[in-house]
């Protein structure tokens, strides 16, 4: 999550990012990471444990971040095995922030939001500068006093000077062991005249079927399609249930011990579900950077961004509540907000209730249209409606209603770009290589050509038809 910071007003602003690198280890080092995290999870189980009696004797619970240091040194030393003091206080400060955000919303008058109470068997242990070792590909992780030194080595480059990293964060997802590597990163410094201008503003829609749909100031529109990431969450879905049903007859019992190839089939299922998450991430990370680098071609000072987690809450039937669940609004929009930020450019969440099922010629409630096209009965407007809902959220005033504050302007020129070019069948034969390829019936048609290899799409140059306008 990125973060600015503001030191001095004469200093330059940075920014906190944070990359995630995967981690070679040994099996001797890869029993000692996961020693640590268990170990995490104890201090956060035992937090629980102490705030449970402290309920039950109705005392105030332990929730600030000294209270619990002060309980944690009380307890001596080697009590939660290899791990030392800096990492056992990542876990309550952990702690005490979610106690705090919890209590917060419940304040604010959300009631479901919940006290951390449940018991992780692992948890992520963080250290801050100066207490780890950075050297190239090599990490050493500190450890307690009268253990031997842990040195790990990553799978890539630390993406970041090592002058500007703050802390590192061991996790595990997936079965696999992770860094979390958080720099401190300055804002881009443009040129005069070819900055982000603030008076210059764009709207942004999310949606499942393209992901960032942009309208810019000067008529400039941007679509991102999410056709491959969608292809994804469906094979892996398709290839999870065929998994499921092979291994049915030789599931265990409820109570009953599993066998050794049960134990080998579920660490297989969560190293694909890792590596699914994993792709996944990876192509809203790439849309995200294509609608950021857009913005600063064209100046955008501003990116408003409608909210759709409203739709969350409504009940729209099995199959599309799981396309809601794997949409992942929250994480669309933090990713585009750290690379806005790092940009230089400010972003602004507005109401976007309406703007997919409003005229913007003449400002009626038109009917919802299943497809991508948007068409007026009262004014005959035809238009693209995630762009058409762009350009009204443009308008859009920050922390207001569903009302506009200028007029809309249209996108008359859209690009076209892609998200997930690295994953399976998103390439330029368009095929599935999990799927094994069918020989069609009849005749192929025309053969399609490979795209560029800058990623611009083969549609021609898109303009919104708009004949009420032009009849104006």
């Amino acid at each position: 999550m990125v973060v600015p910071r503001r030191r001095d007003p004469a200093a330059p602003r940075v920014v906190y990012r944070t990359a995630r690198v995967a981690v070679r280890v040994t099996s001797g080092q890869r029993r000692r990471c996961f020693g640590l995290l268990r170990s995490a999870g104890d201090v956060w189980a035992c937090v629980l444990e102490v705030n449970g009696w402290r309920r039950r004797r109705q005392d105030a619970p332990l929730t600030g971040y000294q209270a619990l240091c002060r309980e944690l040194s009380g307890s001596g030393p080697g009590t939660f095995g290899e791990l030392d003091s800096v990492g056992a206080r990542s876990v309550l400060r952990r702690f005490s922030d979610a106690w705090f955000a919890a209590a917060k919303a419940r304040k604010d008058g959300d009631l479901s939001a919940r006290f951390p109470r449940r018991r992780r068997a692992l948890m992520p242990v963080r250290w801050h500068h100066g207490t780890f070792t950075l050297d190239g590909r090599r990490v050493r992780i500190p450890t307690a006093q009268g253990a031997s030194p842990l040195w790990l080595r990553l799978a890539r480059e630390v993406p970041y000077p090592v002058e500007q990293v703050r802390s590192v964060t061991l996790l595990c997802e997936g079965g696999r062991l992770f860094l979390d590597i958080t720099a401190e990163v300055p804002v881009a410094v443009y040129p005069p005249g070819e900055g982000p201008d603030p008076g210059r503003v764009a709207g942004v829609d999310l949606g499942i079927i393209h992901p960032y749909a942009v309208a810019g100031p000067d008529g400039e529109g941007m679509l991102v399609s999410g056709r491959a990431i969608r292809a994804e969450h469906r094979m892996h879905l398709a290839d999870t249930k065929a998994r499921r049903r092979a291994v049915a007859r030789r599931a265990p019992k409820p109570g009953q011990r599993g066998s050794r190839r049960w134990r080998k089939y579920r660490r297989r299922a969560r190293l694909v579900e890792g590596r699914h998450r994993r792709r996944v991430r990876q192509a809203q990370h790439e849309a995200a950077r294509q609608v950021v680098s857009w913005a600063v071609e064209q100046r955008v000072g501003v990116l408003r961004v409608g909210d759709p987690r409203g739709v969350l809450d409504i009940d729209a039937g099995r199959r599309h509540n799981l396309r809601l669940r794997q949409w992942q609004i929250g994480r669309l929009m933090q990713v585009l907000t750290d690379k806005a930020v790092q940009a230089g450019i400010t972003v602004d969440p507005v109401n976007e209730r309406g703007t997919s099922s409003t005229c913007p010629a003449c400002l009626r409630r038109v009917p919802k249209p299943r497809g991508r096209t948007l068409s007026c009965p009262h004014c005959q407007f035809i238009g693209h409606r995630d762009l058409v809902a762009a350009a009204i959220i443009a308008t859009r005033i920050p922390g207001g209603g569903p009302t506009t504050s200028a007029a809309v302007v249209l996108p008359e020129v859209v690009t076209h770009r892609r998200a997930g070019r690295h994953l399976p069948g998103a390439g330029q034969s368009r095929r599935d290589p999990r799927r094994p390829h069918r020989v069609a019936r009849g005749s192929v048609g025309l053969r399609r050509p490979a795209p560029p290899p800058g990623g611009e799409s083969l549609a021609s140059t898109a303009r919104i038809h708009n004949g009420a306008s032009e009849a104006r």
